[in-house]
């Protein structure tokens, strides 16, 4: 093991979105809303659904393929794939296993990661961590969720929300005196929250009836003015705790990256954290909440925005069920 830890940076990134498109015309057809209701609350104007037949393991390779195609990278030099779900293809075996097999990533070993909208940051920490303990050289980290498997279209509170999406990084050692990579994280869990967003039947304590399905208990169950007003205050909590413990000012960072849950969410957090708009990642309004896939589709926006560049001081932060949180500090580095 090595006496001093080594640094993770993102080497390569790839994403995903299925291309059928639901709208907000769309869904109010279905159930009683209208686009101006739903851009209003959420930002929202359309999401990408897979087409039937099409699980999270097929968007996971997509992202995957993409990602490390950019980086001309061999799937076979492949030892450690980290896959951010919670709408796994199957409840086991997991949905890890099914991408290192299509990848064709022979010698590999990983694992899910449940953490629902904060799942992408805690499988980056992750496995940035195993290539700081020196144990690994490359990490693949996934985040995908095939949301419209876990929504009920009858519900308005929630069918509004949620799309389809992957996005993938490959995680790499840095080079000795490479600057770029990750700085620092802070997460958080607060298991009160589970009352607020959850899915009621379908694991150990309510498994799958004729009873449960008649109920619809296999669909996600949200409180949304107890989510809002947890996220909204935790999120900023968060970035603020870990800027300050780095000592960087707000207008030190190139770009913020949050999860894409809410448009209000992320623009409170901006301005209470005195960010330049222009530097705050905002693509929801076609996209959705796509739940582990966000954080990496919005480094794809980024990117494309000229805001991601070698050295860019880059936060991210999200707040999912459970409640999870977290934030995370890096320096881009492709």
């Amino acid at each position: 093991m090595p006496s001093t830890p080594y640094r993770a940076r993102i080497s390569a990134l790839g994403s995903y979105v299925p291309p059928r498109l639901l709208t907000n015309d769309d869904l109010s057809k279905m159930v009683d809303t209208t686009d101006e209701w739903i851009r209003t609350r959420t930002g929202i104007a359309e999401r990408h659904l897979v087409e039937p037949g099409m699980a999270t393991s097929d968007m996971a390779v997509a992202a995957a393929r993409a990602c490390l195609a950019e980086r001309g990278f061999d799937p076979a030099r492949l030892r450690m794939l980290i896959l951010a779900t919670v709408t796994p293809d199957m409840m086991f075996p997991s949905t890890a296993c099914l991408v290192q097999q299509k990848l064709g990533a022979e010698k590999c070993w990983g694992f899910d990661l449940s953490a629902a909208c904060s799942g992408f940051l805690y499988a980056l920490t992750t496995g940035a961590q195993m290539i700081a303990a020196g144990v690994i050289e490359h990490v693949l980290v996934i985040g995908a969720d095939t949301m419209s498997s876990i929504i009920d279209y009858q519900d308005r509170a929630t069918c509004v929300l949620f799309g389809d999406g992957a996005g993938a990084v490959l995680l790499e050692r840095a080079e000795p005196g490479d600057e770029n990579g990750f700085l620092d994280f802070v997460h958080q869990i607060e298991g009160e929250g589970a009352a607020y967003l959850y899915m009621p039947a379908g694991g150990s304590r309510c498994p799958a009836s004729q009873e449960t399905v008649a109920k619809r208990m296999h669909y996600v169950h949200q409180e949304g003015q107890q989510v809002f007003k947890y996220a909204i205050r935790k999120m900023y909590e968060l970035c603020k705790e870990i800027l300050d413990r780095n000592r960087i000012t707000p207008d030190q960072l190139d770009c913020f990256i949050p999860h894409q849950a809410n448009q209000r969410i992320i623009t409170a957090t901006g301005e209470r954290l005195g960010l330049d708009p222009e530097k705050i990642i905002i693509n929801i309004g076609r996209y959705g909440n796509t739940t582990a896939g966000t954080i990496p589709l919005a480094m794809a926006e980024a990117r494309r925005r000229g805001l991601l560049r070698p050295g860019s001081l880059v936060l991210l932060a999200a707040v999912g069920a459970g409640y999870t949180a977290g934030a995370t500090l890096l320096r881009w580095s492709v």
